[in-house]
């Protein structure tokens, strides 16, 4: 018995919901996907996220949304972070924040679901440590599913591998986020969790991470302060499929995914 888990790279402003509304659908049905996971810290004009964009992700067919170091740019998702259970930010901020970190999430066919959101320390701003706000949710989770997908947001790819052998055999997956650039290095861990560094982007590839590259390029090369606008064109889906053994808990396959505007979809 199989559960196939689609995770969602970091989804950039509106060419990145643009993308997930025509094609998302119908991916899903393609691929029986049972359960939809995203990243939309960056899904409102670049950084954090709407109480309205949440509401339309959820309508494409997304199930549950993560967040990351923006999920505080938007001051009116603060209260849906508390009564939306569907929208995490990460664990490891302090207990007193708005919202939760992790959640257990019932799909249409009655299995559980849990989804454990992270934030990194390294070349990140100070934050409690992931790894014992990992243990803590895990212990959690696990009362209630032995399906779980962490959301590791973290700018160092050290720090998303240790996460990812800290957790082996105690998780279903763990999926790095933040960098907005898909690694080639999914695989299954030896005690079954399923591992990729960084899902990507959903949004404009035609960009320096999602951003007009005239605008980046004039601040790299000037040093000049220079507002960063969102890109427009090339946008793609990218993210992974893990298939969980629904008894088990564990990853048994795990498949990088990139659709394009061009894909039958």
């Amino acid at each position: 018995m199989l559960l196939n888990i689609l995770a969602i790279g970091d989804i950039v402003g509106q060419p990145g919901r643009k993308i997930l509304e025509k094609k998302l659908n119908s991916f899903i049905k393609e691929h029986n996907i049972d359960f939809c996971i995203a990243n939309a810290e960056n899904a409102a004009g670049g950084s954090g996220l709407t109480v309205n964009i949440a509401k339309k992700l959820f309508s494409y067919g997304v199930n549950a949304i993560t967040m990351g170091d923006h999920v505080w740019k938007r001051k009116e998702i603060y209260d849906s972070l508390q009564s939306e259970q569907r929208i995490l930010r990460p664990a490891n901020y302090s207990p007193l924040a708005h919202g939760r970190g992790y959640v257990a999430i019932k799909t249409e066919e009655d299995y559980v679901v849990g989804i454990i959101n992270l934030l990194g320390r390294t070349f990140m701003k100070p934050i409690d440590c992931p790894f014992r706000a990992a243990d803590t949710a895990v212990e959690e989770l696990s009362k209630q599913t032995n399906i779980i997908v962490v959301d590791m947001h973290a700018e160092a790819t050290s720090e998303k591998i240790a996460m990812g052998w800290y957790l082996d055999g105690r998780v279903s997956a763990v999926v790095g986020t933040h960098t907005h650039v898909q690694t080639s290095d999914e695989k299954i861990l030896p005690k079954g969790t399923g591992y990729i560094t960084d899902l990507g982007m959903t949004g404009p590839h035609e960009s320096i991470l999602g951003r007009n590259i005239d605008r980046v390029l004039k601040s790299i090369v000037t040093q000049v302060p220079t507002r960063y606008d969102i890109a427009e064109n090339d946008l793609h889906i990218e993210g992974v499929v893990i298939t969980v053994n629904k008894e088990t808990g564990n990853a048994e396959k795990i498949k990088r995914v990139r659709v394009t505007e061009n894909d039958n979809y």
